[in-house]
């Protein structure tokens, strides 16, 4: 058969088969969707992860993570995010059929949909040919961290080092909380508040916290800054392989007039690096619904990206 080794993430075949795909994610440098840990992360009422090793000819081509919901008992939805991860290169119409046959495998009740987001720019990329595009992509920006650090700041627009620089000056101290620090709670309690005051959707903070605990110490980088020995802001990143996504932050008035995400996040380009990261995540930019953050990330200097879509 064409796709072979679709599993879900019981404890029993953890052992072996994580193994492989650790290894093939960091040396690919892939995205955090398609990341082990986020699979075994969506521990919600109804979800369940699948995942699906892909040969060609007896060669291990690709790997690819659904996430999939039943919704009202009736309706299944699956979908691989920023996926399959190639792992050698595959020609487009052979990318093709192995996109149908990664639906068609897919043990997964009928009835249901099957969406593909593939991590690709082009909504008429060749080897998505055989779908249908449904959704627009969402964009977002992505930071090399393979520069040295004098080429990161000066790739900073001015009005960003300025602000930076200004925050070095504050007084602000930068400390790294470790998964389990017990003030963890409440950096999520800030964030939620945040979510509720501002109206807007993510991740849920279980997944965050599933995370944590799947991952253990070397999955996320947490960085929080106090003014005077109290806190005034934080932010969360979450680390995949070779690779790190900005997840979530908040800040309070003295935060943000003293720019600490700022020199958060400048901070957390530093260790990052040291962690050998290579590439930072910065996530979704909407300049219409959220101007704000989406200018504090496009500011970085780092590659604005849009994706394709996703597909049936």
């Amino acid at each position: 058969p064409l796709v072979t080794g679709v599993q879900t993430c019981a404890l029993p075949i953890y052992q072996t088969s994580r193994e492989r795909w650790d290894k093939a994610h960091a040396a690919h440098s892939a995205v955090m969707q398609q990341h082990w840990d986020y699979g075994a992360s969506m521990r919600l009422p109804g979800m369940r992860t699948h995942r699906a090793e892909v040969l060609l000819e007896g060669q291990s081509v690709a790997l690819a993570q659904f996430i999939c919901r039943r919704y009202a008992g009736v309706l299944g939805v699956a979908l691989c995010t920023r996926g399959p991860m190639w792992l050698t290169n595959v020609a487009d119409p052979e990318r093709a059929r192995i996109h149908r046959a990664l639906k068609r495998s897919l043990p997964m009740a009928w009835p249901r949909v099957v969406l593909i987001s593939p991590d690709l720019t082009d909504p008429q990329h060749p080897s998505m040919a055989s779908l249908t595009r449904v959704l627009t992509g969402y964009s977002t920006v992505m930071l090399d961290l393979t520069q040295s650090q004098s080429d990161l700041r000066k790739g900073l627009h001015p009005y960003w080092r300025n602000r930076l620089s200004a925050a070095e000056r504050s007084g602000l101290k930068l400390e790294e909380l470790r998964h389990d620090s017990p003030e963890l709670p409440r950096v999520l309690a800030e964030e939620y508040r945040q979510r509720q005051r501002k109206r807007f959707y993510a991740l849920p903070l279980g997944f965050i916290e599933h995370y944590l605990e799947e991952g253990g110490p070397s999955s996320a980088l947490i960085l929080q800054a106090t003014w005077q020995s109290r806190p005034v802001a934080a932010m969360l990143f979450l680390i995949h392989g070779s690779s790190a996504t900005y997840q979530l932050g908040w800040t309070n008035p003295q935060g943000r007039a003293l720019n600490a995400h700022n020199l958060i996040l400048w901070g957390a380009i530093e260790r990052l690096q040291q962690r050998a990261i290579v590439k930072l995540d910065l996530g979704g930019v909407n300049t219409h619904d959220l101007p704000g953050i989406s200018r504090f990330k496009i500011n970085t200097g780092g590659q604005i990206i849009t994706y394709a879509g996703g597909y049936v």
